[in-house]
């Protein structure tokens, strides 16, 4: 975040780092926004999009507020998939569904599934499991579906096995990537669980599918 700041400011702006819940701050007072680690905004979604709402008429938000509420719901990966991207095999569970979560799977032959809410972040309420102890994530299930969205989607056994890949893109353009490890004995590669980051060289492959994918998100 200094190194942004510091960029910025050697143009002439003036750079100041707030919560986005900050009551104290008065928002109008800026000409742009640029959203940086909000990791709470899963557990107290309704506030975040209504502050949203409210802050995007006060100041110009770096990326369009449509764009962001776009990527903040998983239901981006449906889109994507409509447009040649190829996703984890995927099925979206909508609220108020009341099927249990056994029935939901009885046809898939996956080896194990992860199960996750649309909108979450930090590996919230994100759980991998197979067709032997799905009865145990049941009442768990069942309590989630009843508010919000679920995915259920085929676990990709590279998590584990080499890590997972995050490809930033700036401007339509790849600019650097890093490697994320769970800890041994884990599935999440979240620091929040003992997960670790790690340099990674990307191949040319890797790069044009990143620059691909981002290509194919909404202006």
């Amino acid at each position: 975040d200094r190194l942004v700041a510091d960029a910025l400011i050697k143009k002439g702006l003036k750079v100041t780092r707030t919560n986005w819940d900050d009551p104290d701050f008065d928002w109008s007072s800026t000409r742009f926004a640029m959203f940086r680690t909000t990791w709470d905004y899963f557990d107290r979604f309704a506030e975040f999009d209504s502050w949203m709402t409210k802050t995007s008429r006060q100041t110009n938000f770096i990326n369009p507020l449509p764009l962001i509420r776009w990527n903040i719901d998983k239901h981006y990966l449906a889109d994507l998939e409509i447009k040649g991207i190829n996703i984890p095999p995927t099925i979206f569970v909508e609220t108020g569904n009341g099927i249990t979560l056994q029935e939901l799977i009885k046809n898939e032959n996956w080896k194990n599934y992860i199960l996750k809410p649309a909108i979450s972040g930090a590996a919230r309420h994100t759980y991998l499991f197979d067709k032997s102890n799905a009865v145990e994530l049941e009442s768990i299930f069942k309590e989630l579906i009843a508010h919000e969205s679920m995915l259920v989607q085929e676990y990709q056994h590279q998590i584990t096995e080499k890590g997972e890949v995050a490809l930033m893109v700036m401007g339509g353009k790849f600019t650097h990537a890093v490697l994320k490890k769970a800890k041994p004995g884990d599935f999440r590669v979240q620091d929040d669980f003992g997960g670790t980051l790690h340099d990674f060289n990307p191949d040319k492959g890797m790069i044009e599918l990143a620059e691909k994918i981002v290509s194919c998100c909404p202006v």
